[in-house]
């Protein structure tokens, strides 16, 4: 009785202009014959951002760790234009 379990990307969507979701399933199998499924989510914007007084810091989102795919959306949908738009709404938000 061999057990494994997987990590599957179930889908990658663009949600708004620049959220990118991720759902994740991790699927168990024994023999081959699937037991188990259960879904994750992940979501990611372009920065991280925080407020020090008057000033705003925007950390660049690391996705060196994602599969290729996520990592193909993102830098296909972060554009500098995109970048400067979250900026420029996250600056907007009352702190």
């Amino acid at each position: 009785m061999a057990i494994t379990k997987a990590t599957e990307i179930a889908k990658i969507e663009v949600v708004g202009t620049w959220n990118i979701q991720v759902a994740l399933d991790m699927v168990i199998t024994e023999d081959s014959v699937e037991i188990s499924r259960s879904r994750t989510r992940k979501v990611f914007q372009p920065y991280s951002s925080s407020k020090d007084g008057d000033t705003w810091t925007h950390t660049d989102t690391d996705i060196s760790a994602e599969a290729t795919e996520v990592q193909a959306v993102a830098n296909a949908v972060w554009t500098d234009t995109v970048k400067a738009n979250y900026k420029a709404f996250v600056e907007s938000q009352e702190i």
